[in-house]
C-alpha cells in the first residue's frame, strides 16, 4: 500500500510539472505568433536569435560594440504590439549596466555599435515573465525602438 501511495504522489507531480511545461511552452509559442504577426503587419525584416529575441537593425552604428556586460547610454521608446507605449527616455537616453536589464536587452543591445538604432522585439520570458511589473501586465511581448548612443 505505501508503494501505491508513493506511486500515486510521483505521479501527480510528473503530470503536474507536465502541465507546467505545457503551459510555458503555449505561452512561448503565443508570444511568438504574436512577434510575427507584429513583424508581417509593420512590414519589418527582423532577425531571430536562439533564445526567441527577434531584433531590426535599421542603423548598425558605426562605433564601439558593447558585450552583455557594459555600462551603455540607449535612448528608447518601449511600447506593446497595439501600439500604446509603456515607457519612453528622452533623447539623451539613460546609462546603465547590460548586466542588470531584463535579458532581451542584455542581449538585443549588443547587436548595435555605438550610434546604431533599430527594434527589439522582445517575448515575455526574456523580459518579465508572468509577472506584472510597473503596469506592464504579465506574458507581455514589448517592444523597443532603441538608438545606442554610446558605450561608456
Amino acid at each position: 500500500m505505501k508503494h501505491l501511495l508513493s506511486a500515486l504522489v510521483a505521479l501527480t507531480l510528473f503530470i503536474s510539472c507536465s502541465k507546467d511545461k505545457e503551459a510555458t511552452v503555449d505561452y512561448v509559442a503565443k508570444n511568438d505568433k504574436e512577434i510575427t504577426d507584429y513583424i508581417a503587419k509593420n512590414n519589418l525584416t527582423a532577425q531571430k536569435s536562439d533564445s526567441g529575441l527577434y531584433y531590426v537593425i535599421n542603423d548598425p552604428g558605426t562605433g564601439a560594440q558593447p558585450t552583455a556586460t557594459s555600462n551603455v547610454t540607449v535612448s528608447y521608446k518601449g511600447y506593446f504590439t497595439n501600439g500604446t507605449t509603456f515607457d519612453q527616455s528622452n533623447s539623451a537616453g539613460i546609462s546603465f549596466g547590460l548586466n542588470r536589464v531584463i535579458k532581451g536587452w542584455t542581449e538585443g543591445i549588443p547587436h548595435f555599435k555605438t550610434g546604431g538604432s533599430g527594434i527589439l522585439l522582445v517575448p515575455a520570458h526574456l523580459a518579465y515573465g508572468n509577472d506584472d511589473y510597473s503596469g506592464i501586465p504579465g506574458g507581455s511581448v514589448l517592444v523597443f525602438d532603441v538608438k545606442l548612443i554610446s558605450v561608456n
